[in-house]
């Protein structure tokens, strides 16, 4: 592989994992390798000050433990039972607002990367074929605080 395809692939190695590191070193090396810079933790972001990374570690590793920590498999296997396999967009709602037992639209929508006030419907659509999918009262709305309810 020549040097420029290896670059090119490190550059988007971590493409689209949001990830919060107080070490600007780590900051500086994470951003290289394409993930998104959060200002702070959140439910939604890899505190990567909390995964014990070692100084020494191949790209390879450092995307293993940070695909690791993003996997979110066992909290809809816990909310909608096991082989349940949602798309990205769904599988985040619904890990967001399991963590945070409720938020707002605008919240949700910072947490997958849009603006608070983008004129968006991708996260009322992806709340629609969740409802759709598993009932109106899988997602209930109380007075613009999204959470969970049964299925």
């Amino acid at each position: 592989m020549d040097s420029r395809v290896s670059m090119d692939y490190l550059t988007y190695m971590l493409n689209g994992i949001c990830v919060y590191t107080a070490d600007n070193t780590w900051r500086a090396i994470l951003g290289g390798m394409g993930a998104v810079l959060a200002d702070a933790p959140g439910p939604m972001v890899v505190n990567f000050d909390c995964l014990g990374v070692t100084e020494k570690i191949s790209p390879i590793e450092l995307k293993a433990i940070l695909l690791n920590a993003v996997d979110n498999t066992q909290i809809i296997q816990r909310v909608l039972g096991n082989g349940v396999v949602l798309p990205r967009l769904q599988e985040k709602i619904v890990t967001l607002l399991y963590k945070t037992g409720g938020t707002g639209a605008a919240e949700i929508k910072k947490a997958l990367g849009y603006s608070p006030d983008a004129a968006t419907h991708t996260v009322d659509t992806a709340i629609y074929q969740l409802r759709r999918a598993y009932g109106r009262d899988f997602i209930i709305n109380d007075n613009g605080i999204y959470r969970l309810g049964k299925l």
